[in-house]
């Protein structure tokens, strides 16, 4: 396991220590995969789970931190979803790169609720980590060649560290170059 330096002021433990910080999907996603020893955890205010201010909180990185959407578009009735990682530093280009993989004339962010519902995980903790096996996870090259990441946990009390190899190899996932813009 990295030494996860990026974790500012927190203290790391292991995700086998900690369920308790992780949404049910994560959870059992990082079973499934067998990446719970893998992954690091720390505890955060919920308060604070938005990347700007979780950064500025906890000396963490901007440049360290990867943000998770999930979209959305119609194709002949059909809805298509799916999520993209980029770093916080970068904007996923929805209106282009994503539109374009998900075969749509135009995709939009999902709703909160939406989100919520379809996840399983609170809104501003989303993570590529436990989606919907179905739906492709769009991971910005900067993000899949990453040594050391924080993302979210599935819930606003945690973020998980992960490395960017660590994301690039979960089933569905695709590495896009320029994703991030």
């Amino acid at each position: 396991m990295p030494d996860w330096s990026i974790a500012g002021t927190l203290t790391v433990d292991k995700a086998t220590d900690r369920e308790d910080l992780l949404a049910e999907p994560v959870l059992a996603a990082l079973d499934r995969h067998g990446l719970r020893s893998r992954v690091g955890v720390v505890e955060i205010d919920p308060e604070l789970a938005d990347t700007a201010e979780f950064c500025a909180a906890y000396s963490s990185p901007l440049g360290a931190s990867a943000n998770c959407v999930v979209v959305a578009g119609k194709r002949s009735g059909q809805v298509r979803y799916a999520a993209a990682l980029v770093l916080a530093t970068t904007r996923a280009d929805v209106n282009s790169v994503i539109r374009r993989r998900l075969d749509v004339r135009k995709a939009s962010f999902l709703g909160m609720d939406e989100a919520v519902a379809l996840t399983g995980m609170a809104y501003g903790g989303i993570t590529p980590i436990g989606l919907p096996p179905e739906w492709p996870v769009l991971l910005d090259s900067a993000v899949a060649s990453a040594p050391e990441l924080i993302i979210g946990s599935g819930t606003r009390s945690g973020k998980l560290l992960v490395t960017g190899e660590m994301l690039a190899e979960l089933p569905g996932t695709e590495t896009v170059e320029g994703l991030g813009r």
